[in-house]
């Protein structure tokens, strides 16, 4: 038994790490959106990714593995520089726009107590540096997990709204098919559940990890129990808006992080209901950026041959480094030109929903050229 434990300690991680940061301050805003604007209507789509969400990360743990190569230095295998570097131009695109939902949360959350955004930021920033550039990877994938756990503060808030379960069964199936609102959210939902950067990432870290052919079914488990954790939390927040604001806003879209934070205070209390909802969103918010900064730079370092490993020290791998720091900075520096943040939020997960088929089909004609046999 302690042996087993010991097994599971070493083996968890890339799975469930990269499922926290799923549920990420754009996913949460979008749920939240959606339980404001349309009650549960939205609800069974967030059972319904379960199944969607596992396949194609366990997917990107048997290419990771059989391969030993990250997803962009697989691509560059198979199909060449050119696509290597369209599907990392992408990506990149994916993870600034990812930072920009994260900083933009976390400056929300600041707001709710008053603290200046240039001060959150720039808090932000330092924390995540010293993370990553301090550590080797085990010791930062226990720190995300760490972060990403006070997200769980959300179905525990769910629990206490008591939702209404006789609405959610008569609106479960309910589809406005009319209704182009609805079907923009409805995109958000499925970006914010399988976004493309969660592909590269898992990918590079199980090889980062060192994870071997035998240890392939125990990061099937971690990857699954992730994949219901994080859309546990998803519903969790949507039910949430849904019993409080879906009910007395008219089904009016949200325009600040503080009137998310407002739907904790009817179960909560004023000050109890935004500790509560700045710890969850803070928690997911931070382990989110650590996973997108980290996609980027392992991508890159993946194509340019640069060291890209958070087992080389910063001397050894500078560009890997700096190639972090930088989304960082890009990040908070466009966050703080005050852009709105709930409407920054929706649109990088209906941004990752349009991204989609171009990162799973390359997912799939991997496996369709690097799996062979019973793999």
């Amino acid at each position: 038994m302690k042996k087993l434990f010991l097994m599971l300690s070493l083996l968890f991680g890339p799975g469930m790490v990269v499922m926290l940061a799923d549920t990420d301050s754009g996913s949460i805003i979008t749920a939240a959106q959606s339980g404001a604007m349309f009650g549960y209507k939205l609800l069974l789509a967030q059972i319904i990714l379960i199944p969607i969400l596992y396949c194609c990360q366990e997917l990107t743990i048997r290419l990771g593995i059989v391969s030993g190569l990250g997803h962009g230095a697989l691509i560059k295998k198979y199909f060449g520089s050119f696509w290597a570097w369209f599907s990392i131009a992408t990506l990149i695109l994916t993870c600034i726009g990812a930072i920009l939902s994260q900083f933009s949360g976390l400056v929300g959350v600041g707001l709710l107590f008053g603290i200046k955004p240039i001060y959150s930021l720039t808090a932000t920033v330092l924390f995540l540096t010293i993370v990553v550039m301090t550590g080797s990877y085990r010791r930062v994938e226990k720190i995300s997990l760490l972060l990403g756990l006070f997200e769980l503060i959300f179905i525990y808030v769910a629990y206490k709204a008591h939702p209404n379960l006789i609405a959610v069964k008569k609106e479960l199936f309910v589809i406005p098919f009319h209704n182009k609102e609805y079907w923009y959210l409805m995109a958000g939902n499925i970006g914010a559940v399988i976004m493309p950067w969660m592909i590269f990432y898992q990918q590079s870290a199980v090889v980062d990890k060192k994870l071997s052919i035998k240890y392939l079914n125990f990061s099937r488990i971690d990857t699954f129990i992730g994949a219901i954790v994080t859309q546990v939390i998803m519903i969790a927040v949507l039910m949430v808006t849904a019993a409080t604001l879906g009910k007395t806003r008219s089904n009016l879209p949200l325009d600040t992080v503080q009137q998310i934070s407002h739907a904790l205070i009817p179960f909560l209390g004023v000050n109890t209901g935004k500790i509560l909802f700045a710890v969850g969103m803070i928690g997911a918010s931070l382990i989110a950026s650590v996973v997108v900064s980290l996609t980027a730079a392992w991508s890159i370092g993946e194509l340019t041959n640069f060291k890209h490993s958070l087992e080389n020290r910063p001397k050894e791998a500078p560009w890997f480094y700096f190639s972090y720091i930088i989304i960082l900075i890009i990040g908070a520096v466009f966050v703080y030109l005050n852009l709105n943040l709930i409407k920054i939020g929706v649109a990088v997960t209906v941004m990752n929903a349009l991204l989609l088929p171009l990162v799973l089909g390359f997912l799939l004609l991997l496996a369709n050229k690097a799996l062979v046999g019973k793999y």
